[in-house]
C-alpha cells in the first residue's frame, strides 16, 4: 500500500548546515513548562542528527559538559545552567510500514508529543490516545516512559535513533536496549547525558482495541453508556479527565505529575489499608501494588498550600504549580516538605519525576 509521509526533516539553509552555532546567555523561562528562570550560558540547536554529530566533533563543544533539553516539560531550573545546553528540535514525522499486525510510525524528537498524537489519529493509526495531552516532546517520551490511563510508552514502542555524544555514532535502540521501568529507562540511567534521542519509532497495533481498565475512563463508560468507544472518542475522554484535572502549562506554569506514584509490597499495602481504608491503590501483577500518590499527598493536607510563588495544584495534588514568580529553590523546598510529610504519615518516600537542575 501506499505509504503517505512528511519529510523528515525541516529544510535548512545551506550557509547553516556548515558550522556549529552556539548561543550564550540564553534565557530558559519560556523554554521550560514550569516558567521558572535561568540561563543558559550557551545554547545550541540541533535539528538533525548530522547537527549532533558536528556537535560531537567540534573541538571547542565537543567534550563539553551537555544538558539535552527537549519541550522543558520535566525540568526544575534552580540555577542557571553551566553545562552547554543542547536543545533538541528534529522534526517530522512519517508513517514508515503498515503490515496486518501494526502501523509503524516515525516522529523526530522535537515534534511536541500531543500534536504527534493527534496527527496518528486523523491519519487513521489509533493506539496512543491514552497517552494524549501529556507535555513534552516525543523525544523526551522514551527517556520517561511516559504513561498514563493504562498505556505506557513502551507498550507502543518499536525503536528509536540516537547519536552517541561521545563517537557521534548512530545506533538503533531497541526496547531491551532502553530497559524501560516505571517512569525510567536507560537514558535516565547508564545512557544519561550520553546519547541523544533524534528520531522515535512506535507500533500501533491492528486491529485496535481500547483500554479501558482506569477507573477515570470506567467512569466514563458509566456516564456515557459506550462500553466500546472508537479511538476519537476515547481521545476526548482522556482529554477532558487531564484537563479536569490537570491546569495547562500555558495559563499556570507546572510539570506535570511532580512525584511518582510509589509502588509497594502486598503487606505494605494492607498495613496502609489498615490505618488509611479509603487509600486509591492499583494491584499490579507481579503482586505488588501502586498507591496514587496524589491521594497520599492530599491525605497530608497539601492541597492548594504554597511556599513562595510555588504551591500545589488545588484540583491535583499530584501537581506543583508555579503561582507567579516562583523560583526553582522555592519549588524544591515545598517538593521536599511534601516528601517529609508523606514518609511521616505513611512511611514511603516519594520520588520527584522531574530532573533538578
Amino acid at each position: 500500500m501506499p505509504i503517505p509521509s512528511v519529510p523528515p526533516e525541516n529544510p535548512r539553509p545551506a550557509a547553516a548546515s556548515s558550522a556549529l552555532v552556539v548561543e550564550s546567555r540564553v534565557g530558559l523561562r519560556e523554554l521550560n513548562t514550569f516558567g521558572l528562570p535561568a540561563v543558559a550560558q550557551h545554547l545550541v540547536r540541533v535539528r538533525s542528527a548530522a547537527d549532533v554529530r558536528r556537535l560531537v566533533d567540534d573541538p571547542a563543544w565537543g567534550r563539553a559538559p551537555k544538558f539535552i533539553l527537549g519541550g522543558g516539560s520535566n525540568v526544575v531550573f534552580t540555577r542557571d545552567v553551566e553545562p552547554l545546553v543542547v536543545k533538541v528540535e528534529v522534526m517530522g514525522r512519517r508513517l514508515v510500514e503498515a503490515t496486518e499486525t501494526a502501523w509503524i510510525v516515525e516522529a523526530g524528537a522535537g515534534e511536541n508529543w500531543h500534536g504527534f498524537v493527534q496527527w496518528t489519529l486523523e491519519q487513521g493509526w489509533p493506539g496512543l490516545e491514552n497517552l494524549a495531552l501529556i507535555p513534552g516532546t516525543v523525544g523526551a517520551a522514551p527517556v520517561q516512559n511516559i504513561g498514563a490511563y493504562g498505556v505506557e510508552l513502551k507498550d507502543r514502542f518499536e525503536s528509536l535513533e540516537a547519536v552517541d555524544l561521545v563517537t557521534g555514532r548512530s545506533v538503533v535502540l531497541d526496547a531491551a536496549a532502553c530497559r524501560f521501568g516505571y517512569r525510567d529507562s536507560a537514558f535516565k540511567q547508564h545512557l544519561a547525558g550520553k546519547s541523544l534521542i533524534t528520531r522515535v519509532r512506535l507500533r500501533l497495533p491492528r486491529p485496535w482495541w481500547p483500554v479501558l481498565g482506569y477507573l477515570d475512563l470506567e467512569r466514563k463508560v458509566a456516564e456515557t453508556g459506550i462500553t466500546n468507544p472508537d479511538s476519537r472518542t476515547l481521545f476526548d475522554w482522556v482529554c477532558v479527565i487531564r484537563r479536569a484535572k490537570l491546569p495547562d502549562p500555558a495559563m499556570l506554569g507546572n510539570a506535570g505529575s511532580f512525584f511518582k506514584n510509589p509502588v509497594v509490597s502486598a503487606e505494605q499495602c494492607r498495613d496502609i489499608i489498615g490505618r488509611d481504608p479509603e487509600v486509591v491503590h492499583y494491584p499490579l501483577p507481579d503482586g505488588s501494588v501502586k498507591l496514587a500518590a496524589g491521594w497520599l499527598i492530599d491525605a497530608c493536607g497539601w492541597k492548594g498550600k504554597t511556599v513562595g510563588g510555588a504551591g500545589v495544584h488545588d484540583r491535583q495534588a499530584l501537581v506543583l504549580v508555579n503561582r507567579g514568580g516562583a523560583t526553582g529553590g522555592e519549588v524544591v523546598t515545598l517538593a521536599r516538605a511534601i516528601q517529609e510529610s508523606v514518609y511521616g504519615r505513611f512511611g514511603i518516600r516519594l520520588e520527584p519525576e522531574p530532573v533538578v537542575m
